[in-house]
């Protein structure tokens, strides 16, 4: 794969989501250029459209600063920094928040050169460098692990993650590279808050979610869950935070505070442990089932090349769950045993599809889940 150069002052004008930005390999030299600051701002426009990505509902027009987005890539480049990386390397489409932030603006924060890459296919670049900021999306995982010789080339590692909940191979990535050798900064934020809370690991269990330094929680607004109880009927209140950098709609002022519609079990002032997504926990049989925990779990024990488990509501049994199973090529609905299932959710799904393919954004999130046509469905 070529990877075109482009001068920083191009980069930036073509903008977010020009075909020469989001869909071609490019290499920019930050480290050759003085006073990025400067030259970020004489380029970007006041003000930076975003869209959220449509899986929740339809896709909504949002607008952030560039005074907030530069303040908030230093804030990245503040998490990663302790790493002295050389380069960044970046997988993460700029037309998308996180993209703009860490594949356009961590770089030029950092000071150190960076190459985009938008697909899976070809070859990855050789930095020069021993240190690394890997820019993840869920599927670069899997390439890293394809690509070990690679990972074992720097003497450093540090992959910055944010967007749908980490996939297995993640921990795996994390084993066969070392701790001596990679760590995972993982961001929590969406189109409409920016960055809200990281945590950084290399092994073991995750540890608990720290706020970014300008993030608050919103007074008064500790309540209850659904039903009053988390995951395994433990606390849980909605996390509602205030922030400088939230953005707003076209033509409106930015909200004062924001519902990020994640349950949370708050441990002090600045960090919670992160329960699951209001709408992605589920009470099937009298138990509480964390449906994005599930899915990480079911996918160390079926075969198959996508799968996600939809909340659905049943007349006879209020709610329930629906799993869909995107066979590998060649594989039969044998692969869709329902029984991989029970045993992570400790119950029956409701049915099993079997479908061809899952929409799912470029930052993999499952766009509106699909209903017909389904190629078949195994009995449960």
């Amino acid at each position: 794969m070529s990877y075109q150069e482009l001068a920083p002052e191009r980069l930036l004008s073509l903008g977010t989501g020009a075909p020469e930005v989001a869909e071609r390999a490019w290499h920019v030299r930050w480290d050759a250029t003085p006073a990025p600051e400067s030259l970020v701002t004489a380029v970007l426009p006041p003000v930076l459209d975003f869209h959220t990505s449509g899986s929740t509902g339809p896709s909504r027009h949002w607008q952030r600063s560039r005074a907030a987005a530069w303040e908030e890539a230093g804030m990245l480049a503040g998490f990663v920094r302790q790493d002295q990386p050389g380069a960044v390397v970046a997988f993460a489409p700029p037309v998308h928040v996180y993209g703009a932030l860490a594949t356009l603006l961590l770089p030029a924060r950092l000071g150190v050169p960076v190459w985009y890459r938008p697909g899976y296919i070809g070859a990855l670049p050789d930095t020069g460098q021993r240190r690394v900021v890997i820019v993840a999306t869920p599927w670069i995982f899997s390439l890293l692990r394809r690509n070990m010789a690679w990972v074992r080339s720097f003497e450093r590692v540090t992959v910055l993650y944010s967007s749908a909940m980490l996939p297995a191979d993640a921990g795996l990535f994390l084993q066969e590279a070392g701790p001596g050798r990679a760590s995972l900064v993982e961001l929590l934020g969406s189109t409409e808050t920016g960055g809200i809370a990281t945590r950084r690991w290399s092994s073991g269990e995750p540890p608990a979610w720290t706020l970014f330094p300008d993030v608050t929680y919103a007074p008064e607004r500790a309540g209850t869950g659904q039903d009053g109880a988390g995951p395994a009927d433990g606390p849980a209140v909605p996390l509602v935070i205030r922030s400088p950098r939230l953005a707003s709609r076209p033509g409106e002022p930015a909200p004062p505070e924001w519902h990020t519609g994640d349950l949370v079990e708050p441990l002090d002032e600045r960090s919670f442990r992160l329960l699951g997504r209001v709408g992605r926990l589920v009470k099937v049989n009298g138990q509480r089932i964390n449906l994005d925990e599930a899915e990480h779990a079911l996918r160390a024990r079926l075969d198959c090349a996508d799968l996600a488990l939809v909340p659905v509501h049943d007349p006879m049994i209020g709610e329930h769950v629906d799993l869909y199973v995107v066979p590998r090529p060649g594989a039969g609905t044998a692969d869709a045993d329902p029984s991989a299932a029970r045993a992570v959710l400790g119950a029956r799904p409701r049915k099993v599809h079997v479908v061809p393919g899952l929409n799912r954004s470029a930052m993999g999130k499952l766009q509106q889940p699909p209903t017909e046509p389904t190629d078949s469905e195994v009995a449960t």
